[in-house]
């Protein structure tokens, strides 16, 4: 049994492939989106989804903190719960989000002992303009699929959305379409989903809404931001304990 349990957990644990250091200048990383933009997937990758992740960063003051949830679907229960600190290296620049929490998201993924099908970021997939938002950037380093949903848009431009939860409305960049504009809930700001990689359009929106229970967010985001709003809390109570 321990044995077979070794396999399982081996079976599950998530692979990447290297793709590039993240300790580069913004420069260095612009040139790196558009050397991997031609790698994404636009085709569904999976044949069925039993587990889904959901991925939110977190800062303290020199500190990020990466969080991933793991809940089964479409149950959505809570099947596993990881997270990272890695110190911020890179600054805050529109479009190059993922060279700043892409370490400490990863870090927390290395510890993951669950299979998982499909991972929700907070934060845009091709709904950017080098096509290589956090989803995409992060789909591509782990090989699975992967959906945007963020809470403000990057680019593009939309019609608002009927204020009914389900109505939607495409996001596009002149006449290319990046994405759609979505109502998770009756009268509340729509969020922006774009597909990060693996995944359709059609797709990414039927998810988002199938995972909109609670809140705004789609569960497996919203229970990825408690968890690390929850260790920024024990973090800053600690060191003003003087621990």
């Amino acid at each position: 049994m321990c044995n077979f349990h070794a396999m399982e957990l081996l079976r599950n644990r998530l692979k990447w492939a290297d793709l590039h250091s993240w300790e580069v200048s913004p420069e260095e990383a612009l040139q790196i989106q558009l050397r991997l933009r031609n790698k994404m997937s636009l085709n569904n990758g999976f044949d069925e989804i039993e587990r889904i992740a959901g991925a939110d960063v977190g800062y303290l003051k020199d500190m990020a903190i990466g969080g991933v949830v793991i809940m089964d679907f479409p149950g959505l229960e809570v099947v596993e719960k990881t997270f990272s600190y890695s110190p911020i290296k890179f600054p805050y620049l529109p479009g190059l989000l993922a060279f700043r929490e892409g370490p400490p998201l990863l870090g927390a993924f290395k510890k993951i002992k669950s299979k998982v099908d499909l991972i929700l970021f907070d934060g845009q997939g091709i709904a950017h303009p080098r096509r290589m938002g956090m989803a995409t950037h992060l789909g591509l380093f782990l090989d699975k699929a992967t959906i945007g949903c963020a809470k403000s848009k990057l680019i593009g431009h939309y019609s608002p959305p009927q204020v009914k939860k389900g109505s939607f409305e495409l996001l596009k960049d002149e006449e290319k379409v990046l994405g759609a504009v979505v109502r998770t809930k009756d009268k509340i700001r729509p969020v922006f989903v774009s597909p990060g990689h693996k995944t359709n359009l059609d797709t990414s929106i039927k998810i988002v809404l199938e995972c909109a229970r609670v809140s705004r967010l789609p569960e497996p985001l919203r229970r990825a931001h408690l968890l690390v709003n929850r260790l920024k809390k024990e973090r800053n109570y600690l060191a003003a304990d003087g621990r």
